[in-house]
């Protein structure tokens, strides 16, 4: 039905349909099945992001290496405190994005949005918006399908695999799918969807994927964070009228090149960047233990 954002947005606009309802039609018709259907198994899928997140908030979850858990706790106790800076809403968000790969990396379920390592920005910005605006349960599940659409266009024109593309086809990905989603369900149009998608992928560009230890842990589950932090303010900006001056497709084409172009020590293999520094060796050496590599 859709190839790139472009024709998603053309196709929205010429019905005079949400994104979300674009998305769902192509469901219906790739796997023949009802609206029903399709929309129950979302619902099914938003269950499991608010299963994981009411578990990452209010108990300290920890990997089994022990380089994660515990932070999505600490945030929500600060927010709590009334001293933070960058605001309630903002920081419910990052905390819940946090929480979401904290259970993630404690071998816990979740739902991959687009994949594991960066299952926590839509649903860290999702239920945010849940307690700051209270969307209707079919809001929430329109949201998911609103990221799956933009999700869909990455998958099939670059790539959200780290090991393919770095972070910024994971996380990357992932900050603009929710970007596109908070749009829509602030009401802003289709088109205001693409350019936040646009605005927010365009500051994950070159990002690389550097888990210390090859674990989905150190820096994944802070980059989540600042993915949701990227999300909300991509939005915010595409709301007030904002543009990109590069069009959404052109961003995501850029991406892909610019994964081509990384290094391979820079794509999931722990050969470079963060997990590559004194620290990032010495714990792997503890994880695994084995001698630091050199």
């Amino acid at each position: 039905m859709f190839r790139n954002v472009a024709e998603l947005v053309e196709i929205a606009d010429n019905e005079n349909i949400l994104i979300s309802d674009v998305m769902i039609k192509q469901e219906m018709e790739v796997t023949e099945r009802s609206f029903n259907e399709v929309f129950e198994q979302m619902n099914k899928n938003l269950l499991v992001m608010e299963e994981a997140i009411e578990k990452g908030i209010n108990e300290k979850v920890t990997s089994v290496s022990g380089l994660t858990g515990g932070d999505a706790v600490l945030l929500q106790k600060y927010i709590k405190s009334g001293k933070s800076l960058a605001g309630d809403f903002h920081l419910d968000a990052v905390s819940k994005a946090i929480a979401t790969n904290e259970v993630n990396a404690a071998m816990g379920t979740i739902c991959a949005t687009p994949t594991a390592g960066s299952a926590g920005v839509v649903p860290g910005t999702l239920f945010a918006l849940k307690h700051k605006v209270k969307p209707s349960r079919d809001q929430m599940v329109r949201y998911l399908f609103t990221s799956g659409a933009f999700g869909l266009v990455v998958a099939n024109n670059a790539s959200i695999s780290g090991a393919a593309g770095g972070c910024q086809a994971e996380v990357g990905s992932a900050t603009g799918m929710a970007a596109a989603a908070i749009v829509e369900l602030m009401g802003g149009t289709p088109k205001q969807s693409a350019h936040a998608m646009a605005i927010a992928l365009k500051n994950m560009l070159g990002l690389v994927c550097d888990p210390v230890a090859g674990l989905v842990e150190v820096p994944c589950v802070k980059r989540n964070a600042m993915g949701a932090s990227n999300a909300i303010v991509a939005a915010d900006m595409a709301l007030a009228g904002i543009e990109s001056r590069i069009p959404c497709d052109e961003v995501i084409d850029a991406m892909y090149k610019i994964g081509q172009s990384m290094s391979l020590d820079l794509r999931e293999t722990a050969g470079g960047g963060l997990a590559a520094t004194p620290t990032g060796r010495e714990l792997e050496a503890k994880i695994f233990g084995a001698s630091p590599i050199k």
